[in-house]
């Protein structure tokens, strides 16, 4: 796969472009920030700085005045988070121009950072209500086939529209799943992975965490990106990590939040509702990158791992983290609209989609024949239907061919069609 990978926030950005004088796009590290960017600044006039050269770094720190009035907007700031210093200063270029009334105050600054922890930090103080955040992620699959992200629901017109795409079988989905999402990893394919997630990790260790922590022993934070990693896909017990680990539940927790904000894990929150008893309270926790989570696991290829204990876990998490791009992509805020629920009987659902007072059931399996039976869990749902919510259709993500309805409301849902 060679050239620029259209990617599908684009339209998300230049939305928020029309309507904010500053948009940040996020993201971890080799999500692919700049080389979107930098294809899309053929649209418009952009001024193009990379705080990652070293004489910028040092103006934007040392006279970040003499950076702002050196380059006028429209301008993209690539590595923000290195200059801290400019955000006071940009706020101030875009509260002059609003004071002005000039025509152009939105899309005046378009700003990337990998390092999120102290970005958003910076951001909230100095830019609020004069930003748009949206958050980059891996390489869906419909990006790698070059078919749109229209956020995901399991509505069986929704689906039923998506059924002739690109379709992978479990071979070759564990290939991908094993091979990660990073753009770079895509577009060569000879590019061997566990050099790539060495240097990855290497430089994730030298140019952020030293920077957001004090990590008295790499091999102990190592030890527990790991312990996350196996854990993929499952509810997030600190205490567990922590005994295997060796450190404190605090440290635990601050290296978790870390991560978070840095955009290797998300945390699916568990649905909470007062018509509703007993229910879990616990996070569960995905590595957003199935590559790197397989590397850090130590798996050696994917077909040892299509046939691991490790296989459903990395499956359901390579599913929620498709799902969570479809949001992002298109400019929402996954952590708004997907949870998950158990309670203490046991009973479990692997995703909760809740719009407009609907709630939209999903159950996860690898499987090509899952059991229609799965969906009987649906029904622990109902009372929500007392407080004043609808649930709507729903259904379960599998490796069938095709979408087969399971009743009027459920439907047996090919993982292609997400």
């Amino acid at each position: 796969m060679n050239g620029y990978i259209k990617r599908n926030i684009e339209n998300s950005i230049r939305n928020s472009m029309k309507t904010f004088p500053v948009v940040i796009v996020t993201g971890a590290r080799q999500v692919g920030k700049t080389t979107l960017l930098r294809g899309m600044q053929k649209e418009k006039d952009f001024t193009y700085v990379t705080l990652d050269d070293p004489i910028e770094r040092d103006l934007a720190r040392s006279d970040p005045g003499l950076f702002i009035k050196k380059y006028q907007p429209p301008i993209v700031i690539d590595e923000i988070q290195y200059a801290p210093e400019l955000l006071p200063y940009i706020k101030i270029a875009v509260d002059e121009s609003m004071f002005s009334n000039a025509k152009n105050v939105n899309g005046m600054y378009v700003l990337t950072g990998s390092q999120t922890f102290k970005m958003m930090r910076d951001v909230s103080e100095s830019l609020a209500g004069r930003v748009s955040i949206l958050n980059l992620y891996g390489l869906s699959k419909n990006e790698m086939f070059g078919e749109d992200d229209e956020q995901f629901l399991p509505v069986f017109s929704h689906i039923k529209k998506r059924e002739n795409r690109k379709r992978l079988g479990l071979t070759e989905l564990y290939e991908l799943i094993y091979r990660g999402q990073f753009p770079r990893l895509i577009k060569d394919p000879a590019l061997d992975t566990r050099e790539f997630y060495s240097g990855y990790l290497q430089t994730y260790l030298e140019r952020d965490i030293r920077d957001l922590l004090i990590v008295k022993e790499e091999s102990k934070f190592l030890k527990f990106l790991s312990s996350v990693a196996v854990r993929s896909g499952q509810e997030l017990v600190y205490n567990d990590i922590a005994k295997e680990v060796e450190v404190d539940i605090k440290t635990a927790q601050h290296w978790l939040s870390v991560l978070n904000t840095a955009g290797l894990v998300y945390l699916l929150s568990p649905y909470n509702n007062n018509a509703i008893k007993r229910i879990i309270q616990k996070p569960k926790i995905y590595f957003t990158d199935t590559g790197l989570a397989c590397f850090l696991a130590r798996y050696v290829d994917s077909r040892t791992l299509e046939v691991s204990s490790y296989s459903g876990n990395i499956f359901e998490t390579f599913v929620i983290n498709e799902i969570v791009k479809t949001y992002a992509n298109n400019g929402k805020y996954p952590e708004l609209y997907l949870y998950y629920y158990r309670d203490s009987n046991q009973n479990e659902i692997d995703l909760l989609i809740i719009q407009n007072g609907i709630v939209y059931p999903v159950e996860i399996k690898r499987s090509a024949n899952p059991s229609k039976h799965i969906i009987k869990t649906f029904g622990v749902l109902s009372p929500l239907e007392k407080a004043g919510l609808s649930i709507g259709e729903g259904g379960i993500i599998c490796m069938m061919d095709k979408v087969v309805p399971i009743d009027e409301k459920n439907s047996f849902i090919p993982i292609h069609c997400i």
